[in-house]
């Protein structure tokens, strides 16, 4: 499973993000992704990418928040297969927190997809803007997609867990998403066919000519919240670093109230 062939690098992407390795007695175990049935293609190309004997089966069943799901999963059990899948970098067991980006060279572009296929989003949002979004629970992994979408994009994105059920959310909104999706989903390439069409459909997109774009964002230096602690005045802290007194007065009372860290004493 090289990594740096563009199909394995999207298959252990959505694997990490939607596959599960279980271990057996002694050197028993499984390696399986479920998904809807109306993704069966993809683990059709799984198992024909895969040297190793696997099986693809349905089924229906009922759940919390539907009356049935038909589903279809994939399932490998060779044990020189799931060594390999885990010294990659999928855990046995519970691993959404504990996943990274592969430790060895990897094809970037193919990777993320495959992990926004398994777990993300690309579409338009219901103001008609494209999106395009990941959640999940690692850190290093939404970290990584911010650092990819910056250096192609210019768009900056800080994570931060969300207070409900403690997963990132990383959305990308309207020229980000357009080059992101166009960057990710390139011609020919392994994907679920229907966000493939998704992401396609994203490049028609026209910025309203009424519609102003954000500048980008200034994040603050410590040298910067010295200032503003001491001279205690957003309207003062504005004219001195040439800030708005509104971003100002934000940032002091995130400050004062430790929201954000507050500067080092060292000079």
């Amino acid at each position: 499973m090289d990594l740096k062939v563009p199909e394995y690098a999207y298959m252990f992407g959505f694997l990490q993000a939607d596959g599960h390795l279980k271990q057996g007695v002694g050197q028993k175990g499984r390696l399986s992704v479920e998904i809807n049935v109306r993704d069966i293609e993809i683990l059709r190309e799984f198992q024909r990418l895969t040297p190793y004997n696997s099986t693809i089966s349905e089924r229906i069943r009922s759940t919390n928040f539907s009356e049935s799901i038909h589903s279809a999963t994939w399932s490998l059990c060779s044990l020189e297969a799931r060594t390999t899948i885990n010294q990659l970098g999928l855990p046995y067991g519970r691993k959404s927190k504990k996943i990274t980006p592969p430790r060895v060279e990897f094809s970037r572009r193919d990777y993320l997809r495959g992990v926004i296929d398994a777990d993300g989003a690309v579409g338009y949002t219901g103001q008609g803007f494209p999106f395009v979004s990941l959640t999940t629970a690692s850190t290093a992994v939404g970290v990584y997609l911010c650092r990819y979408a910056r250096i192609l994009t210019g768009a900056e994105r800080l994570i931060k867990r969300n207070a409900r059920d403690k997963i990132y959310n990383v959305v990308y909104t309207k020229e980000p998403a357009m080059q992101l999706a166009e960057d990710l989903y390139y011609p020919g390439c392994l994907a679920l066919e229907r966000k493939q069409t998704a992401a396609a459909t994203l490049a028609s997109w026209v910025r309203p000519a009424d519609m102003k774009v954000a500048p980008p964002r200034r994040r603050w230096k410590e040298w910067e919240d010295r200032i503003l602690l001491e001279l205690c005045s957003p309207t003062a802290a504005a004219e001195a670093l040439g800030r708005t007194a509104q971003s100002c007065g934000l940032r002091h009372w995130r400050l004062r109230n430790g929201k954000v860290p507050l500067p080092s004493t060292d000079q």
